[in-house]
């Protein structure tokens, strides 16, 4: 069986309900639900490598877990996909210090330009697509950068497993 690598993509914090609130039981649930289906994706898909795009909410969370669960299962791995090297300029200490700890515990890290513009987000999303055979979204179904993703990535033949942060009801589309 081939092994698969699988991309997050996913809502920033002020889009969640509990924006950065990572102790509220909506945060806690959905953690939980996104560690279940990140297991399931490497014992039962074989997915064996992860990319993180490293922004604020779903896809940090999301490499923490991988990272969490590399113990269990040692075949994974995590890359960031780093849209910029000034991605966090402007995040506080504490976001800066997480982010800056996630990529130094990542197994690949791919800078995908130097400096910030107007489309190094949506590239790095292309990127991530372009690299996977899976998208696991967290996805309210409104327009959003998170919407772009999940339409390329359908328009690109991938599978795209869906979790609604609010009900946390998970679909493949």
């Amino acid at each position: 069986m081939e092994n698969l690598t699988c991309c997050f993509t996913g809502h920033r914090p002020q889009s969640l309900s509990f924006c950065l609130n990572e102790q509220d039981e909506q945060c806690v649930a959905l953690r939980e639900k996104l560690k279940t289906e990140i297991v399931r994706l490497i014992t039962e898909e074989n997915v064996t490598h992860f990319i993180s795009g490293m922004a604020l909410g779903v896809d940090q969370i999301c490499a923490e877990l991988v990272l969490a669960l590399k113990e269990q299962h040692p075949k994974i791995t995590l890359e960031c996909a780093i849209p910029c090297e000034e991605q966090a300029i402007k995040w506080t200490e504490p976001q800066r210090d997480r982010y800056f700890w996630i990529a130094e515990q990542c197994d690949k890290e791919t800078m995908l330009q130097h400096h910030y513009d107007k489309e190094c987000m949506q590239k790095r999303n292309k990127y991530m697509v372009d690299n996977s055979q899976i998208v696991l979204a967290v996805w309210n179904g409104k327009p959003s950068g998170t919407a772009n993703t999940v339409k390329y990535a359908q328009e690109q033949g991938k599978t795209v497993i869906v979790i609604d942060p609010q009900t946390l009801e998970t679909k493949i589309i």
